[in-house]
């Protein structure tokens, strides 16, 4: 995964009223925290931060006063009508640390013939990976699979360096038969009245 340069500013002013004035000056605010170290409040271009966020999991350089700062998204916070970014978490990481992130579940192929439908019970898997390899996706075949098949979280396989992190026994995809719908009451009553 390549990594994404930011020029960061840190920020000396707080609360509602200085992240909005941030935000009017389309910068994010933002906080970079991790290995012990005291957290930092900084602003961001949004519109720079807004492309980065697009690919899950994004390791971001940040050049923060002059000193260089290797990050991943942890929170972030969007606008719940506009979808803009309004605040984010960032995690301060070293090359060869491995961390954990959640990557995306994609499936190919095609179910067994007969109305089957796919049901994701989960979309996403934790996995642990170095934190300069973090792989965007994981794809899963279900090609053939019928109604009562499960795919578990360990029967998927992962990418070179990324180890399973959460639960290897929970269902990630199931398979279930089509339902057909039951008549409606009226469609019942009219049956009745015509014989």
């Amino acid at each position: 995964m390549a990594e994404i340069k930011l020029n960061a500013a840190v920020r000396s002013e707080f609360g509602k009223g200085a992240a909005r004035r941030t935000r009017r000056a389309n910068l994010v605010p933002a906080v970079v925290y991790g290995h012990g170290a005291e957290a930092v409040h900084i602003t961001l271009p949004a519109h720079e931060l807004q492309l980065a966020l697009r690919t899950a999991n994004v390791l971001i350089g940040l050049e923060i006063d002059g000193k260089d700062a290797l990050v991943i998204p942890k929170a972030v916070q969007r606008n719940a009508i506009k979808g803009n970014i309004e605040h984010v978490d960032l995690l301060t990481v070293t090359r060869g640390e491995k961390v954990e992130v959640e990557i995306a579940v994609h499936v190919e192929g095609d179910l067994a013939p007969g109305g089957n439908l796919l049901e994701y019970v989960q979309n996403t898997l934790l996995v642990e990976a170095e934190a300069t390899h973090i792989p965007e996706s994981v794809t899963v075949s279900i090609a053939g699979l019928d109604a009562g098949d499960s795919i578990l979280a360990k029967n998927i396989p992962l990418p070179a360096g990324s180890v399973l992190a959460g639960d290897e026994d929970a269902v990630v995809l199931q398979i279930v038969a089509a339902q057909a719908e039951e008549p409606t009451a009226e469609g019942a009553e009219s049956e009745g009245a015509e014989a």
